[in-house]
């Protein structure tokens, strides 16, 4: 009887000992299978890009795509980082990297994306003809990344000149050494900028936010060649960054259909394109 009795506890200890395995095994797979992909964007083009070109690519490989729109560009990565979305699609590198450190995110980067560049803008000039007795409004954003992105524009464009030796990630109004004409700054949230345009003489916002008022890159006085801190990518969650719907999310950018729709349709006319689409024209 006893020896029945063992036996029987060892079946039992086997049984447990195998679905406790088995368990771990599915719960490590299911960490790399994710096929429902929830993706965050700020107002403008980066969603339309996804939806024209990497959802349809996507979908041949079996994910659904679930676009998460944000009014405010600060909440989206706290969104990523605690697990409401998956990616997000909206911020440059300098942005990026001074919110996570900021904030203490645990995000990485993957990879640049088409990027719709910042320029000026005016609905009362035509030009960028600057008077020394003319005290000019000039609108820019009010988060410290995108200051310094458009003191550079208004370095480019004869407003101000900066000091040599200014940091580009964190220039501030502080590094200007000198003005060309006198300028009155009005700073504001960037999903604000576009809707103020008229209210000033000129106005310095992201092209992705003139996109979603529905004007064109082509309407701006002056467009940037935005330089590797300014160009957009996909941000994810570090320990996500080798799963497998990461890679087949970055990979769907590399395509020749992706590249070609960028290069073709209308809506993306303008934009700075990633030295990967460069790489399939060789």
């Amino acid at each position: 009887m006893k020896k029945f009795a063992l036996f029987v506890v060892s079946i039992l200890t086997v049984v447990l000992l195998a679905a406790c395995g088995s368990s771990d095994v599915s719960k490590s797979a299911s960490t790399d299978d994710t096929k429902h992909i929830r993706i965050g964007f700020s107002p403008g083009p980066y969603s339309d890009q996804v939806r024209k070109g990497i959802e349809p690519i996507l979908k041949e490989k079996g994910y659904t795509i679930e676009f998460v729109e944000f009014t405010s560009g600060n909440e989206i990565n706290f969104a990523l980082a605690e697990g409401s979305l998956d990616a997000n699609i909206f911020q440059h590198t300098a942005y990026f990297e001074s919110f996570i450190k900021e904030n203490k995110l645990d995000l990485v980067e993957t990879i640049k994306v088409p990027t719709a560049p910042m320029g000026i803008y005016s609905d009362k000039l035509t030009e960028i003809k600057l008077d020394t007795s003319t005290k000019y409004k000039v609108l820019i954003p009010n988060d410290p990344p995108n200051i310094a992105r458009a003191l550079r524009i208004l370095e480019e464009g004869g407003f101000l000149t900066l000091k040599s030796d200014y940091d580009p990630l964190t220039v501030s109004l502080h590094d200007i050494e000198s003005y060309k004409v006198e300028i009155e700054f009005v700073e504001v949230e960037q999903a604000q900028l576009a809707r103020l345009i008229s209210d000033v003489d000129y106005a310095v916002v992201n092209g992705n936010y003139i996109l979603a008022s529905d004007r064109k890159l082509s309407d701006s006085l002056l467009l940037e060649n935005p330089p590797f801190e300014y160009q957009n990518l996909i941000a994810v969650r570090t320990e996500d960054k080798d799963k497998t719907f990461v890679k087949d999310l970055t990979d769907a950018y590399q395509t020749e259909d992706f590249q070609q729709l960028i290069e073709t349709d209308p809506q993306f006319e303008g934009f700075w394109q990633p030295p990967y689409f460069k790489q399939r024209k060789k």
